[in-house]
């Protein structure tokens, strides 16, 4: 993979204080409340890769609490496939919801 940027999902960390401002940042809706802090569903996230330049909930979490997973590794073709996928199934969805 030589010259390719390699981008990956993110994870929220323990060091998470349930602020809940980055939940209602996410176009995909990957992050959700799990037992104790909240999480990222790294099948939804894209680090906002076709919504924004930069991932939204690293810019408004208050400490700093989500880095990159380096579980799973992605590059940006990746990111932009998945991000259609994703596009592809809200539409769906919400056709079948008005028909």
């Amino acid at each position: 993979m030589k010259g390719r940027l390699i981008f990956m999902a993110l994870l929220i960390t323990d060091e998470c204080i349930n602020c809940d401002v980055c939940e209602p940042e996410c176009p995909n809706g990957a992050i959700f409340m799990g037992p104790e802090i909240y999480q990222i569903d790294p099948g939804k996230c894209t680090e906002c890769v076709g919504h924004f330049d930069a991932p939204q909930c690293v810019q408004v979490c208050p400490v700093n609490c989500i880095p990159i997973d380096p579980v799973h590794q992605e590059d940006h073709e990746t990111l932009w496939q998945k991000y259609q996928r994703l596009q592809t199934s809200a539409d769906s969805t919400a056709k079948a919801g008005t028909a």
